[in-house]
């Protein structure tokens, strides 16, 4: 008995001990004073407070929020790791259970009986008589525990921990995603919807261009080139017109998925095209680190791949369980719990593996690897998300300088071609000057509404880049208007 109570008293000293060297964050690449692809962005201070989501409400389009307000909840690729999240929380509370001992109880209620024997000395189920019966009643409690005396539980309890949290930081870089990759089929459909609102302008134009074009050549002033140049002109523009509903519908049916509907169903209405181009609030570049989810979920795999060093490090030392119970014997239930019929035992084991030929030694080594190997994918997320962030930064720059150029150009072209067009109904200039100042208008404003595209969808990209979110008031550029 007091050996047992001894090995107990010792079990508790050394509980909680842990095998797992320190944990510290890995260094990484040093982040520098300020990014490269912008010197105008003005940085956002550290904050814990930082709201998180609804960057697409600066974009001011209220289709687009009710869109993006469903991808949380009916996306079925967010559900998916919002259910991997609560597993795995549900495991760290597992794991945190196997710290506490294990209690158990049971009972039971037996009636026995003897038959008395007839003449022939065999016994009979129904023609003897019973001549002893009896009632026995038991209660039995019972209790187990491994003591953590090397911290292989609460390593375990640790791991699953950051893997809980590095779920969680999948959970929102999926959903981050996920959002992005909704605004950014939102923003190109209502480019394709401002393009065929456009075309249709034109097919209109071309019409007319070739209703005089058969005038003309009634009146014989022309050839009957000019009648086919024209009527070509129109057959490319409204197959570019059928060509749009076809990329429309695709936008549509990818937008359809994001949101968790059905895209057999699920139908967006063309509406008025609002080229909002906000400005994107700035963050410092060591701030990344915080931001981005991705990042998050990285380093949290480091601190499992720590913890699990230790725990396979624990398996060099023994492992002690005590365990003990208690019962009680009776014919009745007042007499059940009276001293004299009680039983206990209190005891402790312990196990240790001699030799394993190096098993346990090449666990420690490949949990080893398995933590340089998480290192390493640490920093080479760290590098990805700045040159995401310069990448993107580049392109909201370059796509911003390129918009007076393209608004210059669509301008210049549209007067050209309203000069062009007189002159040929002057008779001055052939139907060849016409069609290919209508198809320089024509591209020119094509690239001016996909420039606008392509600095909303690059907005989008650099939110995503800075891991979506900012602190309040700052700015990137004053919005283009």
């Amino acid at each position: 008995m007091k050996r047992t109570l001894f090995a107990l008293t010792t079990a508790l000293a050394l509980s909680g001990c842990s095998m797992a060297p320190k944990y510290h964050v890995p260094a990484s690449v040093a982040p520098a004073a300020a990014f490269k692809g912008d010197a105008g962005w003005t940085p956002a201070m550290p904050a814990d407070d930082v709201a998180k989501g609804q960057w697409w409400k600066l974009f001011g389009d209220p289709v687009l929020d009710a869109l993006e307000e469903k991808v949380e909840v009916t996306n079925q690729n967010v559900a998916y790791y919002r259910a991997a999240y609560a597993q795995a929380e549900a495991v760290v509370r597992a794991n945190r259970a196997a710290l506490f001992p294990t209690i158990s109880a049971s009972a039971s209620d037996t009636r026995s009986g003897t038959f008395a024997a007839n003449s022939t000395g065999t016994t009979t189920g129904s023609g003897g008589s019973v001549t002893r019966t009896g009632t026995t009643i038991s209660a039995t409690g019972s209790a187990s525990w491994t003591p953590d005396i090397w911290g292989k539980l609460a390593d375990t309890t640790r791991q699953s921990k950051a893997q809980a949290q590095a779920s969680a930081a999948t959970l929102a870089n999926a959903t981050l995603s996920a959002r992005g990759t909704l605004a950014t089929n939102y923003f190109q459909l209502r480019g394709i919807d401002a393009q065929k609102a456009m075309l249709t302008d034109s097919v209109a134009a071309y019409r007319r261009s070739l209703e005089v074009t058969r005038n003309k050549l009634s009146a014989g002033t022309i050839s009957e080139a000019d009648v086919q140049s024209a009527q070509a002109t129109l057959s490319n523009a409204e197959a570019n017109l059928r060509d749009l509903e076809r990329q429309r519908a695709s936008y549509e049916n990818a937008i359809a998925v994001l949101v968790g509907e059905n895209p057999s169903t699920f139908r967006l209405a063309p509406a008025a095209w609002n080229p909002a181009l906000p400005s994107v609030p700035g963050v410092m570049p060591g701030d990344i680190l915080q931001r981005r989810p991705d990042i998050a979920n990285a380093e949290r795999s480091v601190a499992a791949a720590n913890s699990a060093i230790g725990i396979q490090r624990s398996a060099f030392f023994p492992s002690i369980t005590l365990s003990g119970s208690v019962g009680s014997n009776s014919t009745t239930m007042t007499n059940l719990f009276s001293a004299a019929t009680s039983l206990w035992s209190l005891g402790a084991s312990a196990a240790e593996t001699l030799i394993d030929f190096g098993a346990r030694s090449a666990k420690v080594a490949q949990a080893r690897a398995a933590y340089n190997a998480a290192v390493a994918t640490y920093r080479q997320s760290v590098l990805n998300a700045f040159q995401e962030v310069e990448t993107n930064l580049s392109s909201v720059s370059a796509y911003r300088a390129e918009a007076p150029h393209y608004a210059a150009a669509n301008a210049a072209a549209a007067r050209a071609e309203t000069i062009i067009r007189n002159q040929y109904q002057a008779g001055t200039v052939d139907f060849t000057s016409v069609s290919s100042a209508q198809s320089t208008a024509y591209s020119a404003r094509v690239n001016l509404i996909q420039n606008t595209v392509n600095q909303q969808t690059a907005a989008v990209a650099l939110i995503q880049a800075i891991g979506g979110e900012w602190r309040d008031g700052v700015e990137l550029h004053p919005a283009v208007k």
